[in-house]
């Protein structure tokens, strides 16, 4: 499970990943560096390379800055040799390079195909909800296997988190409206494990 764009912020997803793990999952949430000379793509690569010890194939979730990572390391699984099972996007930022190849995500994808869930906060402020209506048809457009869901969200209450614009960042949430969100994101990230 990867932050976006703030540099080791993964105590701001800590809800979210509390209640992913409340569903018998494993959750690894690293915390990376998007501001470093490499994108934070070292930090990301390891992260992966942890997790890959402790479980067989990898359900990628991503938020913001950290979707478009997921995305682009589930596009490029075969080239770095990832078993990835899913991706799941919160709010991508697909408009961004992808900080695993540094490039824009491809519009021509490889025939190798696993299933991504695109969800997108309606009242999202900092992504448009269109990225990721555009990201789902170019899934759809090379056959990738899609479920693109819009919530009731903002930027923030789709990964778990508040924003302080006093400091500029994001936080764990507290605010139960907020958690709510979180649980119902939770529940669809553990049913991907079902299909």
């Amino acid at each position: 499970m990867w932050h976006g764009a703030q540099t080791d912020a993964r105590t701001a997803m800590r809800p979210l990943a509390e209640l992913v793990a409340g569903h018998g999952l494993v959750v690894v949430v690293p915390d990376w560096d998007s501001h470093a000379d490499d994108r934070g793509r070292g930090d990301l690569l390891r992260s992966v390379e942890f997790a890959r010890q402790r479980a067989d194939g990898l359900i990628l979730v991503g938020w913001s800055l950290g979707a478009a990572a997921a995305a682009g390391l589930a596009i490029h699984a075969r080239r770095f040799n990832v078993p990835v099972t899913h991706t799941v996007c919160l709010a991508g930022a697909f408009m961004a390079r992808d900080p695993i190849t540094a490039a824009q995500l491809p519009t021509e994808l490889p025939a190798q195909r696993t299933p991504f869930t695109l969800l997108h906060g309606s009242a999202d402020d900092v992504v448009p909800v269109e990225t990721s209506r555009s990201f789902a048809a170019t899934l759809n457009d090379n056959e990738w296997p899609v479920e693109f869901v819009e919530l009731a969200a903002d930027h923030g209450s789709i990964a778990g988190a508040v924003y302080d614009s006093g400091v500029d960042r994001y936080f764990a949430a507290e605010d139960p409206r907020v958690l709510a969100v979180a649980a119902d994101v939770a529940a669809r990230i553990a049913s991907v494990v079902e299909r």
